[in-house]
């Protein structure tokens, strides 16, 4: 019953999340930005989609998660809600950025460089491990490391310009 409730909640959340990124990008493209790397893009929505089915396929259903852990994985929900509050307007889930905006240093960005991409790094491998599926925190930690190294160089390139502002 809890994997049900739990997985159910995440996938809530993360639809909630697309259609306000997919709202906001909208807007910031009416508004002359422009996305980059949007290549790989579908490679995050899949390596997300597979990681919620891995854990609802591996896990039995009657599974008792460890509070701990899916304690943990509320405070980082906070730490996602602090993003998006930061961002405002400009967070989305693609790299969309508008020539001459600067570029947002409060907040978490105080402190992380790319704090939305240590969340959802942090959220990839607690959740697997709140329901004893260390093997799917595993693959897909490693998969989403190769994945965000791959993002992080493109949208540090894409930002570059902006660093002054």
């Amino acid at each position: 019953m809890w994997l049900w409730i739990v997985l159910a909640a995440v996938t809530a959340q993360r639809l909630g999340e697309l259609w306000l990124a997919n709202r906001n990008t909208r807007r910031l493209l009416a508004e002359g930005a422009v996305e980059i790397g949007a290549g790989h893009y579908p490679l995050f929505v899949l390596l997300h989609a597979g990681w919620l089915a891995a854990i609802a396929l591996a896990t039995p259903a009657t599974t008792i998660p460890a509070p701990w852990l899916l304690a943990a994985y509320g405070v980082l929900q906070l730490g996602r809600l602090w993003v998006i509050a930061t961002l405002g307007r400009f967070w989305t889930t693609r790299i969309i950025t508008l020539p001459g905006a600067p570029l947002v240093r409060r907040g978490p960005y105080r402190f992380v460089r790319h704090p939305n991409y240590l969340v959802a790094s942090l959220e990839i491998a607690v959740l697997p491990l709140a329901f004893g599926q260390v093997l799917i925190a595993l693959v897909w930690s490693v998969a989403n490391a190769l994945l965000v190294g791959w993002r992080i160089r493109v949208e540090d390139r894409a930002l570059d310009d902006r660093r002054e502002c």
